[in-house]
C-alpha cells in the first residue's frame, strides 16, 4: 500500500466512468431476504442521518452519514460495507455509532461496478464485488474522510470498522493511511491468493501495520480457516504491532449481523463492547 500519500487529498486518477449507483438502495439487500426476526432497528431520534454525496476523483459516490444532530468536530468511524452493500443493516450500524456520539459514513464502494442490493444469487453478487479494485478502494475512503473534514468531522480522530468484505478493507485502509487513529475488523478474509483487483492482504501487510487493529472472528468460520488466523496472529506478534485478534470459540462468519442467521448475541455485544474500548484507547472519542 502507499502510506507515503497524504490522507484526506486522495491523488490517484481513474477514468471518467459512469456510476452504476448514483444513490443507496433501500431496505435489504435481495440476497438476505427474509431478515431475521432479532434484526436490530436504531432510531434516528437525536440525529442527522441519511444520504450524502462523496466526491471522489472520477464522480460522485453516495455514502450514508448518521452523526449527532448539531454536533461539530465529531470523531470519525468509515463504516465498510459487507459484501451485499450499504444496506439497511450498514445503515443502522451508523445510527449505533451516531448514538455513541460518533459521525459514522458507510461509502457505497461499489457504485462503479454494480448495485448488488438487487441480487439474489450469490454468484452474481460475488462478480460484481470481483471487479472492485483495492486501489479505488484506498482513494474512495481517503476521499471520505475529506468529506468529514469538510463537514464537522474530526479527522484526527477517526477509525475504520468493517465487516466480512469490509473487514479485509479495515485491515488494508489501516496499512495505507497511517493517520488513522485505530480500526476494528470483523471476521475478514486475512490469507488470500493475489489478484490484479486485490495484489496484497493483510497478511502481506501485517510487518508494516501502524495503526492499531483489533480483528474480531469466529472459529466456526467455514470462509475464514483458523491457521490464517493463527498466521495472522504471529506475523502480528512478530512485528511487535499493537494490533490483537479475539478468536471466538464455536462462533461463525457473519456473527454480527443481526439480521442473519449466522447472528450470535453473545459475541456480537462482546465485539461491540471490545471496539469501545478499542476505540477510546487509541483516542477515537
Amino acid at each position: 500500500m502507499h502510506p507515503e500519500v497524504i490522507p484526506f487529498a486522495p491523488k490517484t486518477e481513474y477514468s471518467r466512468r459512469d456510476f452504476v449507483m448514483t444513490t443507496l438502495a433501500g431496505g435489504f439487500a435481495a440476497a438476505v431476504i427474509p431478515v431475521s426476526a432479532e434484526t436490530i432497528t436504531t432510531d434516528s431520534k437525536g440525529l442527522t442521518a441519511g444520504e450524502v454525496k462523496i466526491k471522489v476523483v472520477d464522480g460522485e459516490m453516495p455514502a450514508y452519514r448518521a452523526m449527532p444532530a448539531g454536533g461539530k468536530n465529531l470523531p470519525v468511524v468509515l463504516v465498510v460495507q459487507e459484501i451485499f452493500g450499504v444496506h439497511e443493516h450498514i445503515k443502522d450500524v451508523c445510527r449505533r455509532f451516531a448514538k455513541e456520539g460518533y459521525m459514522a459514513i458507510a461509502p457505497e464502494l461499489y457504485a462503479r461496478q454494480g448495485d448488488v442490493s438487487k441480487l439474489k444469487d450469490m454468484k452474481e453478487v460475488s462478480a460484481v464485488v470481483s471487479k472492485v479494485p483495492d486501489a479505488q478502494v484506498m482513494s474512495d475512503l481517503d476521499a471520505t474522510l475529506a468529506w468529514a473534514a469538510q463537514n464537522n468531522g474530526d479527522v484526527k480522530k477517526a477509525a475504520v470498522t468493517g465487516f466480512c468484505w469490509g473487514g479485509r478493507i479495515t485491515w488494508m485502509y489501516a496499512a495505507h493511511n497511517p493517520n488513522l487513529k485505530a480500526g476494528v475488523a470483523w471476521y475478514g478474509a486475512l490469507v488470500r491468493a493475489a489478484t490484479p483487483m486485490t495484489p496484497t492482504h493483510p497478511i502481506d501487510i501485517a510487518s508494516k501495520l501502524k495503526v492499531p487493529v483489533l480483528g474480531l472472528y469466529g472459529d466456526a468460520d467455514s470462509g475464514i480457516p483458523n491457521d490464517t488466523v493463527g498466521k495472522m496472529r504471529d506475523a502480528l506478534k512478530a512485528a511487535g504491532s499493537k494490533s490483537e485478534i479475539v478468536l471466538y470459540d464455536d462462533t461463525p462468519h457473519g456473527f454480527h449481523a443481526d439480521y442473519r442467521p449466522s447472528y450470535r448475541a453473545g459475541e456480537a455485544n462482546d465485539g461491540w463492547k471490545r471496539l469501545m474500548v478499542w476505540f477510546r484507547k487509541y483516542g477515537v472519542a
